[in-house]
């Protein structure tokens, strides 16, 4: 499993179990805190009762009195209001007064007047002094038939100094189910703006676990192209701890390297310097002789040939060192691939014309993007061992071909030589490598490998192929730009 997913899994596990837990918490809260709430209306509403009514108790009339009258009517009127989206069209407290004993002397609703509340909660607690409230079920198996009762003492107006006593009960009751709508419409709220959280909080994770992961990708790859040898600039990772580790990858890349590529260069160029200093070294203790002026002329006209090709070698070396260590191309430039060709063959115009080499050119108006120089002398390259191993009066023919479908160009560059033999195929591309030239020069082994540098530095290959009638077929490929 990629570490982004595990992190995202991980990253939804723990928001899920929080989400859960809070979600419940909130949920669980909502009922008992809209019951407090209507608690707590009860009792300012019962206190404001008991005091408007005290009055009339300690006088014993109530069926006179026209406070109580009105507190008997009032759910007889109509009413039809939202309340917090929730529809309300119905008035829904009872009312009822306890005298001194519990015995109930007024009810809104006309049903108990006489009977004993002296044992409810309610009115025992209250002429005790204490504070009293109680919640009944009318049918015991039904939550939902619960009903609050709230009381509040109705205290003796008395002006004589003394204590004031409780002369009653006054309690006012409402039915939970009444809440039940507020209730639900809050816990279904809760619900939603946590689901919409929630699958926020996921869009996020995902976010950054994409994020995360093509980042991881992105070193990956890198690190892949590196341990193949490919030419990869250390890709964009930000200004973060994977965009440092990239750059600690890349610093720790260039010492390894560049350690094993001064080894490497450091013996093969101490071995290929062996054979022309042997030969300058010999030719100039023969010098020290008294030799025929024919014989010195011969010797010194091999130091300065020896001299010159150890030159070419340590140029085309130094040359080849900077494609290889170069990434990727600091200022590309918009080359017409036709012009480019014919500056190439008029570089190597005076070469061609000495053998007598027929040269075509089959270009086409295309335009790539690269680095013109180090093209220029890539193409040069293969034209320059195309006319070495080509035989005096034949033909070299350089073919442009475009392709769509992968939006790539091949450049061909084909001879009438003697080709490639089988056992130099899979050499062909390696430093100081190089075959025998009809004409008996040796080159320095160093252009192919730098054309495959130049190639891969543009994004694109080099192949050489044996043709079936003969001679060899270099097909230098570049993306179109």
């Amino acid at each position: 499993m990629k570490i982004g997913l595990r992190i995202l899994l991980g990253y939804f596990l723990i928001l899920g179990l929080a989400a859960w837990f809070v979600l419940n918490v909130f949920v669980a809260e909502v009922k008992p805190g809209v019951r407090a709430t209507l608690e707590d209306t009860l009792v300012d509403t019962a206190q404001l009762l008991a005091q408007l009514v005290a009055e009339d108790v300690k006088q014993g009339d109530l069926s006179h009195a026209t406070l109580l009258t009105r507190m008997q009517n009032y759910a007889q009127r109509s009413v039809d209001v939202k309340i917090s989206g929730v529809r309300k069209a119905s008035l829904d407290y009872r009312i009822y007064i306890t005298d001194a004993k519990g015995i109930v002397i007024f009810d809104s609703e006309l049903r108990d007047v006489g009977k004993d509340y002296s044992r409810w909660n309610d009115v025992y607690l209250t002429l005790r002094g204490q504070y009293g409230a109680r919640i009944t079920r009318t049918d015991p198996t039904n939550d939902e038939s619960s009903i609050m009762h709230v009381a509040a003492p109705i205290l003796d107006n008395n002006n004589d100094g003394k204590a004031r006593k409780i002369i009653g009960v006054l309690t006012v009751a409402k039915a939970t189910s009444t809440i039940r709508p507020f209730i639900e419409r809050s816990q279904k709220k809760i619900l939603q703006r946590g689901f919409w959280l929630l699958l926020a909080s996921l869009a996020i994770g995902i976010s950054f676990s994409w994020w995360l992961n093509r980042s991881l990708q992105r070193l990956q790859h890198y690190a892949k192209a590196v341990t193949r040898d490919e030419k990869i600039s250390l890709p964009d990772l930000g200004n973060n701890e994977i965009g440092e580790l990239g750059l600690a990858l890349e610093s720790m890349r260039y010492k390894l390297e560049g350690k094993e590529y001064v080894e490497t260069l450091m013996h093969t160029l101490a071995h290929e310097l062996k054979s022309p200093i042997a030969a300058i070294q010999g030719s100039a203790e023969l010098l020290r002789e008294d030799l025929p002026a024919a014989d010195r002329s011969r010797f010194l006209a091999n130091i300065i040939e020896q001299n010159a090709r150890q030159k070419q070698l340590i140029d085309k070396l130094l040359a080849l060192i900077k494609v290889e260590k170069q990434q990727s191309l600091v200022a590309a430039q918009s080359i017409k691939l036709n012009e480019l060709l014919d500056q190439v063959a008029l570089d190597y115009a005076e070469k061609i014309q000495a053998k007598q080499i027929q040269l075509t050119l089959d270009t086409t108006p295309l335009t790539i993007q690269g680095d013109q120089l180090l093209l220029r002398q890539a193409l040069g390259n293969l034209l320059d061992n195309a006319i070495a191993f080509s035989p005096a009066s034949s033909a070299i023919h350089i073919e442009v071909n475009q392709h769509v479908e992968n939006v790539t160009v091949e450049i061909k560059i084909s001879d009438q030589g003697t080709g490639i033999p089988d056992y130099a195929i899979d050499k062909i591309f390696e430093r100081f490598y190089s075959l025998a030239r009809p004409d008996a020069a040796k080159s320095t082994g160093l252009g192919l490998p730098f054309v495959r540098e130049v190639a891969a530095l543009h994004g694109g290959e080099i192949q050489l192929a044996n043709q079936s009638l003969g001679g060899v077929c270099a097909c230098f490929r570049l993306p179109l730009g």
